[in-house]
């Protein structure tokens, strides 16, 4: 409540400064001003504070000045009313000033926040902490956990939403995907369905979770009340909440639930304070605000030294900022519009504000997006950033080496053309690089949003598609295609290869378009190795009895895709 007064009354400066000069240019001493201004005062004074309690601004400059000139041109109008006054006319000349005052002043306002608000855009532009690499690295199948889509995950967690004690009180609330206890998972609180059932209601029961990488598993619900939620009116409102206790800062997106290590739920928002006079963000200076459903006490904390249980004190909503400042304002608003020198496009193929959240091989949280040319009926992917949901820092990999490949709305209609009798579509779309090759994996769901398969695509070539139940059945399958494909004829030299030796038990030779691919079975081994001749040329004189020596990616399928051979006897 203190920051929602302090916000009102600081909406009344210019009002004050009105009601002043009204009263000094009172020759008459007439006592209808002084009734008008009285009144217009508390009528004025009592919306404007329910307005703030509603809309919550930011103290900023720009918002305590619109406020100003909105209260002070409402209220001077309201004067004229009370007391019966024609603006502009002869017997009105000592408001005649004061109301040129106030248009001139808007107009001055609006004029320098336009400018300002511009030229603050190159400033949150350079605030991102940013840096930008060639490539990826490539995909480390048992580190980089692939997750379902948030789509399938609510579907599957909607139907288990009677479980929940008064189920009919309540509705599912916005997903975050996060790690508790070292499995990733996607969170959603129980939030109130309607004003009538939360007075009835008071506090919610607790939240759901679900395995963010499994596809078969179930949703687990965890029974934790809390009495301050999104969902909550009045006071008990998440972001009233953080409004009381933070008036000065300006909220990034809706606050989102964050479980510590001993199940107990937390309701997190990121928060900043605007460049200059501006409301436009500093990246470098972001805030979270950790917020105890319970008691509603509220912790501040830099992003980088919240909580080690919060993984996303970046909300995607700075995220997706961040991503815009980046491809648009590279050389300033000017040549964002005209010329576009180096401008990216983010595309909106994201989970959450057009942004998909994916964990790396350290169990990091990161924000993916894809850039594409601003140019219209263009594709092709520029690069792709990852944005660290800690940090804020944003990396940029430009693809100078994969020039060509699709965007993930390409992936995603390749995926949509595949299955038109089902109305199957592509969802959550995330470039990885593997063994070499940019591919998207993109999730396949039906119009239900239930899962169906996952697609491994190559990025360069939308021809190359393979279809799978799941993850790791499809990566392996996909890696396998890649083998036998001619014109794959490198491997990265950063993919984990095992070294095996052994004695030829059968091989086979099929004849492809462009080479040859090799198979064979070593004595005693039951993993079935390939070979693309356009690898090893010599592979295609392979013979029972040949003692060889190799180095393979091993897959979980009993297959292996060899990248190195030697025979014993016949020299490269």
């Amino acid at each position: 409540m203190t920051g929602i007064l302090t916000t009102t009354i600081l909406s009344f400066i210019l009002y004050f400064v009105v009601s002043i000069l009204v009263l000094l240019k009172n020759k008459k001493k007439d006592s209808k001003p002084i009734r008008a201004i009285g009144i217009t005062f508390i009528i004025l004074f009592v919306f404007t504070a329910i307005g703030v309690y509603i809309v919550l601004p930011a103290i900023t400059i720009p918002n305590m000045a619109t406020l100003n000139l909105i209260v002070a041109f409402i209220g001077l109008v309201s004067i004229y009313a009370f007391t019966r006054t024609k603006p502009f006319s002869g017997e009105s000349k000592q408001y005649d000033i004061i109301t040129a005052g106030i248009i001139i002043t808007s107009l001055i306002a609006i004029i320098a926040f336009v400018v300002l608000g511009i030229n603050a855009l190159n400033d949150s532009y350079e605030s991102i902490a940013k840096s930008e690499v060639d490539e990826a690295k490539p995909l480390d199948k048992d580190a980089t956990p692939i997750v379902v889509s948030p789509e399938f995950a609510r579907n599957k967690v909607q139907k288990a939403m009677s479980v929940v004690p008064n189920t009919q009180f309540y509705d599912l609330g916005k997903l975050q995907v996060q790690k508790v206890n070292e499995e990733i998972v996607f969170v959603a609180p129980v939030e109130f369905s309607s004003f009538w059932r939360y007075f009835r209601g008071k506090e919610t029961e607790g939240y759901f979770t679900i395995s963010a990488t499994d596809v078969n598993a179930q949703p687990e619900f965890i029974e934790s009340k809390m009495s301050y939620t999104n969902s909550s009116y009045f006071n008990d409102n998440i972001n009233r909440v953080i409004y009381g206790a933070h008036p000065n800062y300006i909220q990034s997106g809706e606050a989102q639930i964050e479980v510590d290590e001993d199940g107990k739920p937390w309701y997190v928002q990121t928060l900043y304070k605007p460049i200059g006079i501006t409301n436009k963000p500093d990246m470098s200076d972001l805030k979270v605000a950790v917020v105890d459903p319970v008691t509603s006490d509220v912790s501040l904390y830099p992003v980088a030294e919240a909580p080690t249980f919060v993984d996303g004190p970046i909300s995607s909503e700075i995220a997706s900022d961040e991503n815009n400042y980046f491809g648009k304002y590279v050389h300033g608003w000017f040549n964002s519009l005209f010329g576009k020198k180096d401008v990216k496009i983010p595309n909106e193929s994201g989970t959450e504000s057009n942004v998909t959240p994916i964990f790396d091989e350290n169990g990091d949280m990161h924000y993916f997006t894809d850039m594409s040319s601003p140019k219209e009926n263009i594709d092709s992917a520029l690069g792709y950033t990852l944005i660290n949901a800690r940090t804020g820092e944003l990396v940029y990999y430009n693809g100078a080496k994969n020039n060509g490949i699709m965007d993930s709305k390409g992936a995603r209609e390749i995926v949509d053309k595949e299955f038109p009798e089902k109305n199957w579509t592509g969802s959550m779309p995330v470039l990885y690089n593997i063994d070499g090759n940019p591919t998207w994996v993109v999730n396949v769901l039906d119009p239900n949003g239930l899962f169906k398969h996952y697609a491994y695509i190559k990025a360069a070539d939308a021809d190359f598609v393979v279809f799978g139940d799941t993850a790791r059945q499809t990566l392996d399958a996909y890696r396998l295609a890649l083998a036998q494909d001619p014109s794959n004829v490198e491997s990265t030299g950063e993919t984990a290869l095992d070294k095996r030796d052994g004695v030829i038990d059968r091989v086979v030779v099929t004849t492809q378009d462009t080479g040859q691919l090799v198979q064979f079975l070593l004595i005693g081994d039951k993993t079935i190795y390939t070979v693309n001749s356009s690898k090893a040329p010599l592979s295609v004189f392979l013979q029972r009895g040949d003692r060889i020596e190799l180095e393979a990616n091993i897959l979980d399928n009993g297959t292996a895709i060899v990248e190195n051979l030697a025979i014993e006897g016949l020299a490269e």
